[in-house]
């Protein structure tokens, strides 16, 4: 007998536009639409016979293109060592969605009469039942409220992100509405500026909680309850919604362990506060990072999170070691039903397909559905159908597509659980060689001799001019530039020195780009008081072959730029940023 409890209502957190919403009356009608034989003159369809595409085809990749690295880390790692050979023809396959599939049954018709049609909000129906299954089944197998979630497909975690916040706060107009009914979103002291400015301009309070080197701190000075406990009401209500990245977190790259997870879900409870979980980095970990770190410093990343030394999924397992090994979701200690997931396509197949998806309580799915009837509608047809046919391929004997198989069948599961490990096993290459580059180049070392009236002695000098922490996900390593150290520090202000840095790297024979810290703080306190100490760098986006150039240029550039120790270089950078408009603020 199932002892779970159904999730609690959170209707009272909905918008007041959200608890207005009724179904579309035009979408209730789709239903009968599939009634074979059915004559239909009740929908506003255009006649398929008229859409210019017969067929849609592209050549892909086989799920076993990029080799994979062990779910469990050793050490020393010589697996990561393994790299895709590029001289070698990759391993490819043709997919084929064809014009029309002659079938009665929606969830195994894959073709473009279906797919370029008006459709359901709830997303194309065979790649809906698919993700439904490997959301409920593999990604999250343990969600423990009764029922489990359901999904919604999106246009991408932009998107998602955008209807939830539509469902679950109010619009607020200073000089207009009361202060308080202003509500508010927390979000890390670091983030994702895309979500904070989403949230700004519908007048949302953006609350800062501390972090540390794996995430949001549940404790402490700054942290959640502290927050929460603390909150001055004249700011507004008491925020009611928290937005996190909690695997390979953009920008810091900090990854939430299970521990930290149940301290923060059972802060919610208490302060009836609901998790938006965005976790496009979530297949992106990597066992190696807690390995390395303590081989190079003596202590590993986390003591928490240890991705591959574990099976996180108990009881019930996702039937792949893969899966097991990633720490898992909010949703497996959801237990009242107040975790939002955003999944994406965007680090998986493209950011270009615009496509994710939204895993919830059915309750509010449902109301995202309303809100999604009456906006987007649906992805892209020619996005859905394609992803549906690499993945599921072919669903009937007569059916004349082509999935992404070598035998002309789909991935499947078992092969798209592939195509996440090698895509991880990419990634975790690129980070090894970037950190162990970072890693052996953070100290500035300087060598001479000294001498007294008896004795002459060599004297090595260590200066740390950037800082880092090992990522045990996501694409990022998060440099804490230590400016401290550097001869101008006392002699002229930390954010000046730290944007002529910047510029610095960006110039011959460096040539390096690098994210600073200011445009991921959410306020500008922050901005202010320590955005301009650190350097954000992307692993992922350089090619395999060009990392460990990239990282030995951008070593060489700080090192040199420690060699400055006159201030008219530093006014020099400045004013060169200035007229090239590219002075980070």
């Amino acid at each position: 007998m199932d002892s779970t409890k159904a999730p609690v209502d959170l209707s009272h957190h909905y918008s007041r536009v959200t608890k207005n919403r009724a179904a579309s009356s035009i979408k209730d009608f789709y239903k009968y639409f599939a009634i074979p034989g059915i004559g239909n003159l009740a929908g506003g369809l255009p006649n398929n016979h008229n859409f210019p595409f017969d067929t849609l085809e592209a050549t892909v990749a086989l799920p076993n293109r990029f080799v994979p690295t062990p779910n469990k880390p050793v050490d020393p790692p010589p697996s990561l060592q393994i790299h895709n050979d590029s001289s070698k023809q990759p391993a490819r396959t043709r997919v084929i969605v064809p014009g029309s599939v002659e079938s009665s049954d929606v969830l195994r018709k894959i073709d473009l009469k279906s797919a370029l049609q008006y459709g359901t909000a709830q997303g194309y129906p065979p790649l809906y039942t698919f993700l439904r299954q490997f959301t409920r089944e593999n990604l999250h197998p343990n969600v423990p409220y009764a029922g489990g979630p359901e999904i919604i497909l999106t246009c991408g975690s932009t998107d998602g992100f955008a209807k939830t916040i539509e469902a679950l706060s109010n619009t607020w107009i200073e000089n207009r509405d009361w202060i308080r009914d202003r509500e508010g979103l927390l979000v890390e002291e670091f983030a994702y500026m895309n979500a904070v400015q989403a949230a700004r301009p519908r007048g949302l309070n953006i609350v800062p909680v501390a972090i540390d080197t794996e995430g949001m701190l549940p404790a402490g000075k700054g942290g959640l309850e502290d927050v929460l406990e603390n909150w001055d009401e004249s700011k507004g209500k008491r925020p009611h919604l928290i937005y996190t990245v909690t695997i390979g977190q953009n920008p810091t790259s900090g990854t939430l362990g299970v521990q930290r997870r149940k301290d923060i879900y059972a802060l919610c409870v208490k302060y009836d506060v609901i998790i938006i979980e965005d976790d496009p980095y979530w297949y992106l970990q990597y066992p190696s990072a807690n390995t390395s770190s303590m081989a190079a410093r003596g202590q590993p990343t986390s003591t928490d999170a240890q991705p591959g030394q574990h099976n996180y999924n108990s009881p019930k397992s996702s039937g792949f070691p893969f899966l097991d090994s990633l720490v898992p979701s909010y949703l497996s200690v959801d237990t009242e039903g107040r975790v939002v997931r955003i999944d994406t396509f965007s680090k998986t197949v493209a950011p270009g397909c615009r496509l994710g998806w939204l895993t919830a309580q059915p309750a509010l799915i449902e109301r995202i559905l309303r809100i999604t009837e009456t906006s987007t509608q649906q992805p892209s047809g020619f996005v859905q159908s394609m992803i549906a046919e690499l993945i599921m391929g072919p669903q009937t004997s007569n059916d004349e597509g082509r999935g992404g198989a070598q035998d002309g069948k789909g991935w499947q599961m078992h092969g798209w659980v592939r195509w996440l490990e090698g895509l991880r096993g990419n990634y975790e290459r690129r980070m090894q060689t970037m950190c162990s580059i970072l890693e052996d180049g953070k100290y500035l070392v300087k060598s001479g001799r000294r001498q007294s009236i008896s004795n002459e002695w060599s004297v090595v000098e260590k200066s740390l001019m950037y800082d880092f922490i090992w990522p045990l996900g996501g694409m990022f390593i998060w440099v804490k530039v230590e400016l401290a150290t550097h001869p101008l520090y006392k002699k002229t202000s930390h954010d000046k020195l730290a944007h002529a840095l910047w510029i610095h790297l960006t110039t011959k024979p460096y040539l390096i780009l690098v994210s600073p810290g200011t445009i991921f703080s959410p306020t500008d306190s922050i901005r202010n008081d320590k955005g301009w100490g650190y350097f954000r760098l992307c692993f992922a986006a350089v090619d395999e072959e060009d990392v460990s150039k990239t990282s030995h240029r951008f070593v060489e550039g700080v090192k040199s730029f420690w060699a400055k120790k006159n201030l008219d270089d530093i006014e020099e950078s400045i004013q060169q940023g200035i007229q090239d408009g590219c002075i980070p603020m």
